[in-house]
């Protein structure tokens, strides 16, 4: 079962198969989460379930760094979306093709339909979808999968477009280099409050659609303050994609992040 919300996890990628590469194995931010998580986890306190999800994490994260081995070879920067539903992940996708001086693609990772992977295939962006079915975030192996069908070779930076959802997607490392999540100013106060895994996973928060600030009982200045408790040397930037400004700053952080590999 999933380490914290006790969604199924879909069996058919824990395979055991052997890579010819050098996995230095690390404690990564998501994986040592998900591991308090089993401790403080009051429905996961039998020793088998913990022998269980412990072995899956180890799996995934040995995959995981399989996956940054692909990125590292070709020289891509890989970037993990994260937020709950209809924060502007896609939105934001669409927004920054016109604007970067680099070629991106995306691994888009939905329950169900091709739609998002569709929107960005209209805007001439490369998209390769992951149909999860029953789970509730992309792990590594399903990442992997995308993969596969990925110009690597011709890409600066690759996104993983997590599926919705604040909870589990940080608890799985999928093997890219950065987490990026998003919350939105129509989702209301306190979701970095409630739901601390994510944002202390974070190298930048994006507040997004606050061009709706004035509509809204929102403290913006309040939730900054909030992250910054969580992880004081988080990276935060405000987005709308109504102000091509705000676009060209999450550009410019991307970029900054890709000289300082």
């Amino acid at each position: 079962m999933c380490t914290d919300c006790g969604c199924s996890i879909t069996d058919h990628h824990h395979h055991d198969h052997d890579h010819s590469h050098d996995h230095h194995h690390s404690d990564s931010a998501s994986h040592q989460a998900a591991h308090d998580t089993l401790h403080h986890n009051p429905q996961l306190n039998d020793s088998k379930t913990v022998a269980v999800i412990k072995k899956i994490l180890d799996k995934n994260d040995h995959e995981a760094a399989h996956n940054r081995a692909h990125f590292d070879k070709q020289n891509v920067l890989g970037i993990n979306l994260m937020s709950s539903p209809g924060s502007g992940k896609t939105t934001l996708l669409e927004h920054l093709a016109p604007l970067t001086d680099f070629k991106f693609a995306v691994v888009e990772g939905d329950l169900e339909t091709n739609k998002d992977a569709e929107r960005l295939h209209a805007k001439g962006i490369k998209a390769v979808q992951i149909q999860t079915g029953s789970a509730c975030h992309l792990d590594a192996f399903m990442v992997h999968k995308g993969l596969h069908d990925m110009p690597l070779d011709d890409l600066d930076v690759c996104f993983v477009e997590n599926v919705g959802n604040l909870v589990c997607p940080a608890s799985y490392d999928v093997g890219t280099h950065l987490n990026i999540v998003l919350v939105s100013v129509p989702e209301g106060e306190d979701k970095i409050a409630k739901y601390p895994v994510m944002f202390r996973a974070a190298d930048l928060i994006l507040f997004t659609k606050v061009d709706l600030l004035p509509y809204f009982e929102y403290d913006l200045e309040k939730e900054k303050e909030v992250a910054r408790k969580l992880k004081p040397n988080v990276d935060i930037l405000e987005v709308s994609t109504k102000d091509e400004d705000s676009l060209k700053a999450v550009v410019e952080w991307i970029n900054f992040k890709r000289k300082m590999r």
